[in-house]
């Protein structure tokens, strides 16, 4: 008589691209790239020149994915610690340093190739600041150096409305600088939630955030009056007349909305909190920057 089939299940393996998507960090990335965006649409009262446009996204996009695949690099060791972090590439040995090296390069050159030749040598130089302040003095050094490591490393991370509105324009306006103190003011409030909710494994990787140095409640009132702070510099584009009422209205909801959370957080903490504070901060971000863009084509 015949035996019975078994089906043997195999485990699925991922496949090899999926481990260098990842480490470009592609939801983070595109984030950034919608800042991208609205810089360049702000730049200029029409159309957005074509060439600019796609080179200027596609250029920076690969410079901050080669940045976030440095920060994998970079971090590999305390994120092999880390529950949020374990089980990226690197500390699984689903890519090898060398080739995460190799990677993270070639997209680095490729993409600043591309600003330089299809955009303009500003944007590519302004693009591998952001790269060298990101991956290299916040990452390596900031970090691991300062509870501070937020806010001085977060120039680099408000820098891509500035790479939008010079890809377009080729030079600088203070127009594109208020839109970088925004995501400047914004970055400590988002980060510091995480930091709060992660607070014991970045104590056990000894990496001196926040909550760590100076305690979670102190942290919590930082990120309170961060909210404050980032409210007053929303209002900026109205103030010099980039936008109108539409934004005025949007960007003061998304305001008030920060600020209670932030308040809940520091005054009726529950558990989990910390990480609803960072979620509608990424929410917050990207409501602001679309209230930007439909502002703009609507009262410009």
């Amino acid at each position: 008589m015949a035996k019975p089939m078994t089906i043997t299940k195999h485990a699925v393996t991922p496949l090899p691209w999926r481990a260098y998507l990842e480490m470009t960090k592609p939801r983070v990335v595109a984030l950034m790239l919608l800042t991208v965006l609205v810089g360049m649409c702000l730049a200029v009262p029409g159309a957005v020149p074509v060439q600019p446009l796609i080179a200027g996204l596609i250029g920076i996009g690969m410079m901050a994915g080669a940045a976030a695949a440095y920060n994998h690099l970079i971090d590999r060791r305390i994120d092999g610690l880390m529950a949020r972090t374990y089980n990226r590439p690197l500390p699984k040995g689903r890519v090898s340093i060398t080739k995460a090296l190799t990677f993270a390069t070639g997209m680095a050159i490729l993409g600043f190739m591309l600003l330089y030749w299809a955009v303009n040598p500003l944007t590519a130089w302004l693009t591998f600041a952001s790269l060298i302040g990101y991956a290299v003095i916040y990452t390596a050094y900031l970090k691991r150096a300062t509870p501070q490591n937020i806010v001085v490393g977060g120039l680099a991370g408000a820098m891509p409305p500035l790479l939008g509105w010079t890809a377009i324009t080729g030079e600088f306006h203070g127009h594109a600088l208020l839109l970088v103190i925004i995501i400047f003011a914004w970055t400590p409030p988002h980060f510091w939630a995480l930091a709060i909710h992660r607070r014991a494994e970045y104590a056990k990787v000894d990496v001196p955030m926040l909550p760590v140095t100076h305690g979670v409640e102190f942290t919590k009132t930082c990120i309170l009056l961060y909210t404050v702070l980032l409210a007053l510099a929303c209002l900026y584009p109205v103030l010099v007349g980039m936008c109108g009422p539409l934004y005025l209205v949007g960007s003061t909801l998304l305001s008030c909305g920060f600020i209670y959370k932030a308040w809940q957080l520091k005054y009726r903490d529950q558990p989990g909190l910390a990480m609803q504070v960072f979620r509608f901060s990424i929410y917050h971000l990207m409501l602001l920057f679309l209230l930007l863009l439909v502002d703009h084509y609507l009262w410009s």
